[in-house]
Formats: C-alpha cells, structure tokens, sequence
C-alpha cells in the first residue's frame, strides 16, 4: 500500500550528544576531518551506507547506539573538543577582521543559481555551482562577510546512469528538505519566513526560506514547493537547467526578485547587515537590480528616487561576474516574453517595462532586436565586472565589445579574477597528514605556505602517497564501475573482470567535466587505433578515467557519452578505460588525488577557467591540456604539459585530427617515458620533481582564498566605497544621473579641432620628449566634464595602436565659443613604430572606468 502523505522524523539525541546536531546543522563538516571523524565513530557502517551524510546518520542510528554513546567519556570529550573548535571556528577573528580598513563591506550578497558545497546537498550541476560553493567556503575561512542567495531545487539537478547501450538516463529523486542540512527561516512567531513576487499570470508566486550554513556564511534557498501555489509555481524550482524559455525566467525572477526579498528578511529577522556590495554570479540572478530599483523608486518608508537616481544606487554597489566564453551559454529570453511579464502585473512594480526591456536590448551591431539579454543586462546593472580568468577576460571583451562600441577591446571596462580553488575541500587529507608528520600545518585561512612540503618531503615519500591515492582511486572506481554495470543489465556472472579493472602501478590519465561539444569529450577517441596502442603498450601503459554528465536536452553529448562507453566497453581495453556515470563532488574527491595526469583538451579558447586542473594539481597531479582558461596563463613549460592548439585552421575535423595527434604525441614521447624512467629504489625522480614544481608554482596561485582575497581588494572593497560616496543621503547618486544625462545631451558637440606635436625631428630616439597640442570643443560641457588624453605606443603597420598608454593633457587656455587648449608631454619609452592620437572621454570621479559611459570624441579620420 502507498502512503497517502509522508514526512520526516527528526531524531532526538540525548543531552550529551546534542552537540552532534550542531556539528550535523554546519556544513563545515563536509571540509573538515575531524567532524567527518566523529561521524564516523558515530558508527561507521551506518556511515559508509548513507555515504557520508550526517543528517542522514543521526537519523539512522538506533536509539541503543546513541545512549551508548552519551555513556562513552572518550567519545563524549572528542565530540566536545570538536564543537569547540567549530565555536572557534565560527567566531574567531579572521583574515577579513584583521584586514581591517575602512574600505570593508559590512555585507556582501552572493547570488548563483547553484551551489556545489557537498554531494547531500545536490544543488549543482558543474563548474558554476563548484566555484560558487568553493567561493562560500573560501569566504568563511577568511572571514569575508558574505550571504549566499539561491533556488532549493526539489530534484538538484540529475542522477545519470547508463543503459545497457551506453546511452545517458537521467532520474531526477526528490529531494527533501527535511533530510537536508538546512533550517528554515522563521518570523518571531515560528511561522515559515516567506517572499511573494508577482506574476502576470495569476496569484503572487510564494516562496519559503531555507538556510545552510557554510562555515561563517549562510545560504539562503528559496523554494516554491508549497501547497498554496498553484502546481505550476511548485514547479519553478523543480530542477536546476530544465524547462521552457517560461520556464526559466520564472525561476530567474525568483532568484533575482524573491533573492533581494529573502536578504531583507534574513536581516530584519536575524538583525543581520544589510549587504553593501552585491555580486552577481553569471546573468541568471540579473534581476536583482531591478528589485534593488523598485525598492528606491516607490519607498514607503524612505525617499522616492526617480529610475536614473536609483539605477546609480544600485549600480555602484554591484559586482557581475561572467563565465561563459561562448554566446550560445548566455540565457537569452524572446523580447515579447520579458514585456509580457513586465508590463502588466509585474514583479517590481512601478518599474516601466521599456526601461526594463532597454537594460536587457541588445541594440549593437550584431545583436538581435527580438530577444532580451541576461548578460547585457547583467553588465548594464554593474558598475564593475570581470571574467574568470585572464584569457576569459580578454575573450569577454571581444564578445561584449558592442557595448562599448566606442572604445577599442582592451579597453572594454571587463576586468578578469582567475577563479580558484578550495583546498580543504580537495586536497585528499593523505597530503595534509604526511605534511603533519613532516612539521607542516595549513591554516584553513591561508594555505599558501602549506605548499613548503613540496621540498621537505623526500622523493619516495611523495611517490608513495601518489600511489596509496591511486591505489584509492582503482578500488573506489571498480566499485562504481560494478554498480554501473549491473545498472546496466550485466549479469555479476559477465562482470569478473572489474576486479582486475585499471592497476594501480599504471599512469593514470583523469578527465572528468560537462560534456558540451566544445569540451571535446571524444578528441582522444580521433584515432582509435593509437589510442589503443596507448592503452596497451608492454612497457609503458596508460589508463583512462573518465567522467561527465550531459545537459538532459543535449541529444549530441550524450552521444560522445555513448561513443566514449562503447569504446570502453571492449573487452580488449576495458580493463584500461573507464566511463563512471554520475559525476558528482563524491566521485571527484578520490579522483583528483588517485590521477597522475589530468587532460583538458576544450576547444580554444572557451574554456572560461577550468577548475578542475587546478583541483588535480594540488593533490600532485600534472596538468595535460589546451592553453585554455587559468592554463593559458599559468603554464610555464615545468608544471605539465601544453598540447598545441591549431587555432588557425578553419576546418573543425581537420583541426581536432592535428590537436588529437599532438595529445597522441605527448603522451607517448613525453607524459608516459617520463612517469616510468624510475631510479634504483623505482621512483620516478623527473617525474617528481614535474610535482614538486606544480606543488610550489602552482599551490599558492589556485586557491579560492587568493581568489576572495582578489574579489575583496579589486571589486567588493571599490564597490562599497563608490556605492557609500554615492548614497549616504542619495544626492551623490542624483547628482551623477544628472551628470550622466548632461553629457550625453551635450557629446554630439564636443569633437578634436586640431592636434600638433613638437619635441621630435625625423630621427627621434628612444627618451626624447614629444609635447603635444591639442584644441578641443566641449559644448556645453567644462574642463570638469572631461579627460582630454593622449593615446600614445606602438603601432601596427596600418597605423593602429597596439599595446597602448594614455596621458592625460592639461587644459592651457580658453578660447571662445567653448573651445580649449589643451597640452601634454610624452616620454617615448620605446623604439619601433610609435604612434600617437588625442581623445576626450567624459571623467567624473564616480565613474568606475573611461569606457562607462560609452563615449568619446577623437579627430576626424
């Protein structure tokens, strides 16, 4: 018979033992050994069989085991001592505090549509999700004052298995909270906290508030699965990634709009600040400046600002982060949808529907009239932005440059943070014990000089650890490998051979991602012949592990997928090459620190960063990749290997075959000689120092807490400063839109008259001094309005500047009819082809960037 209502139990621990539900309600646990040891003690195979859950745990153990518990000293004082190190933990002076600086955020809010915390907590479904759940973490740790703001799906995102053909299944269990290590938000009375917005059609779409806590930071999830919406706002947070066009922008309203609501909730309720910096991860939360508009343009209990004056406010205080280096990963919604949902009964009312829909235009050339924009949206909403990593910085002013039409690339206001890495998290705990026994210890606020032991642990001690993490890796991939298997519909009688899948002593190659096309999950499968020939060499074999979910609607990845299995199902390499479905943040943790080698072989250059390489590199592994994302700009010939991109040529199957060669070629000539020339007592020592290298280049530079600490110095503590300038009492907000219209109305008038120069004969040499003159028109504008600068260094041979320094000129005189004089001196630093040109730009000290505005004035021709 079936249940016609179910619910959650919770379990009630004796007095003794009440400290276990602390440690449980703390996501700390999930990065940190001790608590995940006093779990396990709890009872292990209890532990092992709710896969390391501790809500799960203490809902399964036997009242029998917890009184016996509570009687036992030993555990009573471990279980003790732990919690008292979280309230340390917790409450401790940190990076942040001691930072100090008047500059500091009381609050930053983070908003992402996933969060990769820990596998119980499936909100994710790849790299986003991981890097904004390693940002939390990493925040916690040094104290950053941030609040998390995201969607509680009810099914996370999938469960992937295969089918007996290797085709991709997805499955999609509920999830429910009350199994979950979340709390909910409750008003003073114990009623559920909750947030309303309005939608065009029908009631308001009702939302509850759940918190997870991460360490210092809270989460919170918002979730429509409540029985007083209709079934169709249920659903809006039935799945990350899935549904209609509808669909997805209900789900982003709610993030965006129901977001801002459930901060000011969280803040009235628990008194926490209210954020002063808000920091936007991707486009998906966009809408969030419009909830921050509505709130200043029809105030109830505070000044009414008109929409420029509140679109200043809200600007300055606001960080976008994007990711995608492709257009095709951009949430794009049809124009008509957008109005339709604005221009009746809209979710920020008073808001009008064609400034909206103008936020979200993409009125360049190039861009298509018929569709609103996350990510335009997203930069016009911002008043500082950046990409992930160097080369994703420069990729993402080429894709947005339309923005900026004025303004030559490198000078699209689109900075870059090199994202990172949380190393608590992903560093096997193998590697901090052998750095223990060897006098190191890493502070979970700053590990950058844990990575001291790459000198201080001798050669067969870390060839020894690579090999117990490897040897981990065999058993924990054979495991799942059976499961699959059986999944599958292989008998246990057809499946004898997974005891003697992969070894342990053989070059482990990982690879492990989403599977998009430009991923290129199937690149190592151009040549089936070499590979194989790699798989099986007699002296020096290599062996495969791989990973990767593809999107439920991507009928094309799950065919790499099914490729990828087919060839791993032949039984003459099988034992080689393995496809382990369900790529998850409980696989990846053994697999990281098990592979010798991780591979990355994306299709250049959209590759934002990819984390995952830098997760393999501090666990030991070397990098084997494309010069893509966070490679690009931290390979340096001695810490892995660059497999060389045929950027040039035009033909996508020709340029895989000689990409696919050049991977072929490096790890039969280089990668695997290298790994089994072992000395006399069989320690590889080339090989070893490639790791201690990786360990000393690479530890510092990968870490979350240099990315935060990044974010902290170059956009949040900036942010705080322009936003408190501008809106102590809103005049320096209302003053800048004021300005801002001014000299839009007056640019059309402001123009380069005239330029000279002196200084220089026909033979200069590098340190002569080159005096430029220039007349300039401004209008109706002054000398306050504007910068008037030289553009001055190298030049190409069809005269355009290159590689380009400015130098701002001083006004001399006034002449008439609002035209000035204008001079400035340049150095000539440089020999080569050297040119200069003058340009006005408007300049205002709220101004983040030149390029803001969009506009400026240079000589004709």
């Amino acid at each position: 018979m079936r249940a016609i209502r179910r619910f959650t139990v919770r379990p009630v621990l004796p007095a003794e033992l009440t400290a276990l539900g602390d440690l449980a309600g703390n996501l700390r646990w999930s990065w940190h050994p001790p608590t995940q040891d006093v779990f396990r003690a709890v009872d292990p195979g209890v532990w092992e069989r709710v896969h390391h859950d501790p809500v799960r745990l203490l809902g399964a153990v036997g009242r029998a085991r917890l009184e016996a518990l509570a009687a036992d000293d030993e555990f009573r004082h471990s279980l003790e001592s732990t919690r008292a190190d979280l309230e340390a933990y917790l409450t401790g002076e940190r990076w942040y505090h001691r930072r100090g600086g008047d500059d500091a955020p009381r609050a930053i809010a983070y908003f992402s549509p996933e969060y990769g915390i820990t596998a119980v907590l499936p909100q994710y479904s790849g790299g986003l999700g991981i890097l904004a759940g390693d940002h939390l973490k990493a925040a916690s740790d040094l104290g950053v004052p941030l609040i998390g703001v995201g969607l509680l799906y009810r099914h996370g995102y999938f469960k992937q298995s295969l089918s007996r053909e290797g085709w991709q299944l997805e499955d999609y269990p509920v999830l429910d909270p009350q199994e979950l290590p979340l709390v909910a938000l409750r008003e003073e009375d114990g009623t559920r906290a909750t947030v309303a917005i309005s939608l065009p059609d029908g009631p308001d779409l009702v939302a509850r508030i759940f918190v997870a806590h991460v360490g210092r930071v809270p989460l919170l999830l918002l979730d429509s699965d409540i029985e007083q919406n209709p079934q169709h706002y249920r659903d809006v947070t039935d799945r990350l990634y899935g549904g209609t066009h509808e669909h997805r922008l209900r789900q982003e309203l709610l993030l965006g709009v129901g977001g801002v609501r459930a901060l000011r909730a969280y803040s009235r309720i628990t008194g926490a600040p209210e954020p002063e910096v808000y920091h936007t991860n991707e486009g998906h939360a966009g809408f969030l400046g419009l909830e921050r508009i509505r709130e200043l343009t029809v105030a109830e209990d505070g000044p009414q600002l008109d929409f420029d004056t509140a679109l200043e406010v809200s600007r300055a205080g606001t960080v976008f982060t994007t990711h995608t280096p492709v257009p095709a990963g951009i949430d794009r919604f049809p124009r008509d949808l957008v109005a339709a949902y604005f221009g009746g009964t809209s979710p920020v009312p008073g808001v009008p529907v064609d400034r909206v829909l103008a936020l979200g235009s993409e009125d360049f050339e190039g861009g298509d009239p018929g569709v609103f924009n996350m990510a335009v949206m997203g930069f016009r909403l911002a008043q500082r932005a950046n990409g992930v990593s160097l080369l994703h910085g420069e990729v993402s002013r080429g894709m947005f440059n339309g923005l900026w039409p004025a303004f030559d690339e490198a000078e699209v206001p689109i900075g870059s943070i090199t994202n990172g890495v949380h190393a608590p998290t992903w560093v096997d705990r193998e590697i901090f014990s052998l750095a223990a026994d060897h006098g190191l210890s890493a502070d979970d606020q700053d590990v950058e000089g844990f990575w001291d032991l790459a000198d201080k642990i001798p050669s067969s001690e870390l060839w020894d650890l690579k090999r117990r993490m490897r040897r981990n890796l065999v058993s924990d991939a054979r495991g799942r490998l059976l499961r699959s298997s059986l999944k599958r519909g292989f008998s246990a009688a057809e499946l004898a051979w997974i005891d003697s899948a992969l070894d342990p002593d053989v070059l482990t190659i990982g690879f492990a991602r989403r599977v998009p096309s430009y991923k290129r999950l199937t690149l190592m499968l151009s040549d089936p012949e070499r590979l194989k020939a790699l798989l099986l060499h007699p002296e020096r074999p290599i062996q495969l592990v791989i990973a990767g979910k593809s999107h439920p609607a991507d009928d094309g990845g799950k065919k790499l997928i099914q490729e990828i299995v087919r060839f791993a199902d032949d039984p003459e390499v099988r034992h080689r090459i393995v496809f382990l479905p369900n790529y998850d943040i409980a696989m990846a943790q053994p697999l990281y620190p098990g592979c010798d080698v991780w591979l990355n072989n994306p299709l250049r250059p959209y590759e934002a960063c990819g984390t995952s390489g830098m997760k393999a590199a501090l666990n030991g592994g070397l990098n084997l990749s494309i010069l893509d994302g966070w490679w690009d700009e931290w390979y340096d010939g001695n810490n892995g290997w660059a497999i060389p991109s045929a950027d040039g040529v035009a033909d996508p199957e020709r340029r895989d075959d000689l990409e696919a060669a050049a991977l072929y070629d490096l790890i039969e000539r280089e990668v695997a000689p290298r790994f089994y020339d072992v000395d006399e007592d069989g320690v590889p020592t080339r090989w070893i120092e490639m790791v201690r290298h990786t360990l000393r280049s690479l530890g510092p530079k990968v870490l979350a807490t240099r990315m935060v600490r990044d974010y902290v110095r170059g956009l949040y503590a900036p942010a705080a400063g322009t936003a408190r300038s501008l809106n102590s009492d809103f005049h320096g907000a209302a003053a800048l839109a004021t300005w801002k219209k001014r000299v839009r109305a007056a640019w059309p008038d402001v123009c380069v008259d005239h330029v000279q120069a002196t200084g220089v004969g026909d033979d200069p040499e590098v340190g002569a001094t080159l005096s430029v003159h220039a007349s300039v028109a401004l209008g109706d504008l002054t000398p306050d309005d504007v910068d008037v600068q030289v553009v001055h260094g190298v030049t190409t041979s069809e005269d355009v500047l290159v590689d380009s320094t400015t130098t701002s000129m001083t006004p001399s005189e006034r002449g008439e009819d609002g035209r000035y004089r204008y001079e400035a001196d340049v150095k000539i630093e440089q020999s080569g082809a050297f040119g200069y040109t003058v340009r006005v730009v408007p300049h205002n000290r709220a101004l983040a960037s030149d390029a803001e505005l969009g506009l400026v004035a240079a000589p004709p021709g």
